[in-house]
């Protein structure tokens, strides 16, 4: 197998050794493109000695082999270990100003990137852009490690390990995700479908300056869209509050309040093969919102604000499915915590009967859990009939297996 490995300009340039040598004991033909700065880190030497191929970062060298087209023509997979901060983003805007930017562009087989950086650049709105449009083009991204980074810091944005690199990047070349997940679906299984994903947390005003609302981040719905629009959907996102961009390639609608989500959704709904409920609906509202600020009263008297009943959205659409005799496969999302009656399962289950979804995702909340975090677990709930699914890892890991699950139904109805 013909493998480019291209090496980014980060401390953890010199791990790539090891994974270099990996992919040559296992008798792929490796050829390193290290960008300019990676060879502050590591020179072209011990490039040349570990794969026994020449190296170059220059689009002027071999300029009669058009190299810059030649080698990602060529190439089976493509592996970016370290994807640092810089190179994501030359990635993610289609850049080509260095001969690995201009080979990813003429590559058409599997491109897995492994990032590394610190814990701020891999968070900073920028960068979670960049991945989201990177995997939402089809190119694996695995998540950094967490542990001890550069000088003193620690937190998410180590290498993976080289094992784990290479053994994803096997997985992506024989067609799987990089965990082997068998709640991964096939790629371009929603080529064609049109789906509707509601995310982030709504508001209802209490006067111009206050309102009701939740801690909802709106990154598992930017995760459902960038899964869907991995898998060949075009996407509709209806999107509340929300503390992190939208995918690009959606079509979005962006809404505050229950009452705005509730007319987008429904209406939006009767032309969706998919609806994924995944925003966080405020359950109650002010009655009566006050057009002026409300002011502490001399006299000591607190306001009273008295709160009346959101409308349920998700049973509406339910009921507008059903009244038509067709319409969207309906996944719902519930945030349990548990109470003395019953464990945040039991709870599922009775809401996926109330509710008449599809499928209901799960997920325990509380201190601590799920609401602002990137690791999660939740659980799949099918009203047909299959066993729950529990998936752990990423909010990305989650968005892929219910986009799967969704898949797997829109092909059961034909």
């Amino acid at each position: 197998m013909r493998v480019i490995l291209g090496v980014g300009g980060g401390i953890a340039a010199y791990k790539v050794a090891s994974l270099l040598r990996l992919f040559t004991e296992a008798g792929h033909n490796v050829t390193v493109i290290p960008t300019d700065a990676a060879t502050r880190f590591v020179g072209t030497a011990t490039w040349e000695a570990l794969s026994g191929n020449p190296v170059s970062n220059s689009v002027f060298d071999d300029v009669d082999k058009v190299n810059h087209v030649r080698l990602g023509q060529l190439a089976d997979l493509v592996v970016i270990a370290p994807a640092t901060a810089d190179l994501v983003a030359r990635a993610a805007a289609g850049m080509a100003n260095d001969l690995l930017t201009g080979t990813l562009l003429m590559a058409r087989c599997p491109v897995l990137m492994a990032p590394a950086m610190h814990t701020e650049m891999w968070e900073h709105p920028a960068t979670v852009a960049n991945i989201a449009t990177l995997r939402s083009r089809g190119t694996l991204v695995l998540d950094p490690a967490s542990g001890r980074l550069t000088g003193t810091d620690s937190g998410a944005g180590r290498l993976p390990e080289p094992a784990d690199i290479f053994a994803a990047a096997m997985a992506a070349c024989e067609g799987a995700n990089h965990d082997r997940s068998p709640t991964a679906s096939a790629p371009g299984s929603l080529v064609g479908r049109h789906l509707v994903i509601t995310a982030g947390g709504t508001r209802e005003p209490i006067d111009p300056v206050r309102y009701l609302g939740n801690r909802s981040s709106g990154k598992q719905g930017m995760a459902l869209a960038a899964a869907a629009l991995a898998e060949g959907a075009t996407v509709e996102l209806i999107v509340a509050h929300v503390e992190v961009p939208a995918p690009d390639g959606v079509d979005l609608v962006q809404v505050e309040t229950a009452e705005q989500l509730r007319t987008a959704t429904l209406r939006a709904a009767k032309q969706a093969d998919a609806l994924i409920m995944a925003a966080a609906v405020a359950d109650f509202r002010p009655a009566e919102p006050v057009l002026t600020k409300i002011k502490k009263r001399p006299d000591g008297v607190d306001p009273v604000i008295t709160l009346v009943r959101n409308p349920d959205i998700l049973r509406e659409a339910v009921e507008q499915r059903d009244a038509a005799g067709a319409g969207p496969v309906i996944v719902g999302f519930a945030a349990e915590t548990g109470d003395p009656t019953a464990d945040p399962l039991d709870h599922a289950r009775q809401k996926l009967v109330r509710k008449g979804c599809d499928l209901l995702v799960l997920n325990q909340v509380g201190d601590g859990k799920v609401f602002g975090l990137d690791d999660t677990v939740a659980t799949i709930l099918d009203a047909h009939g299959a066993e729950p699914v529990e998936v752990a890892g990423t909010k990305t890991d989650v968005a892929t297996a219910v986009v799967a699950r969704v898949a797997a139904a829109l092909t059961g109805r034909g």
